[in-house]
């Protein structure tokens, strides 16, 4: 299970939503259930953000 906090967490790198769906993209990898239990807090996020992180993990 791949949780969208823990990810956030694990990557202080991160400063962009595009950073964030390249990171879902390679975290993928090897988990089959994905939760996405926070918003992300970037400047960028757009509204379907859920969409967009769910088609990452895909």
């Amino acid at each position: 299970m791949l949780w969208l906090s823990e990810v956030m967490m694990k990557h202080h790198e991160i400063e962009t939503f595009e950073e964030l769906v390249k990171v879902v993209q390679e975290e993928a990898k090897g988990n089959m259930h994905f939760r996405m239990d926070v918003k992300p807090t970037y400047p960028d996020t757009p509204d379907d953000w859920e969409d967009r992180l769910e088609a990452a993990f895909s």
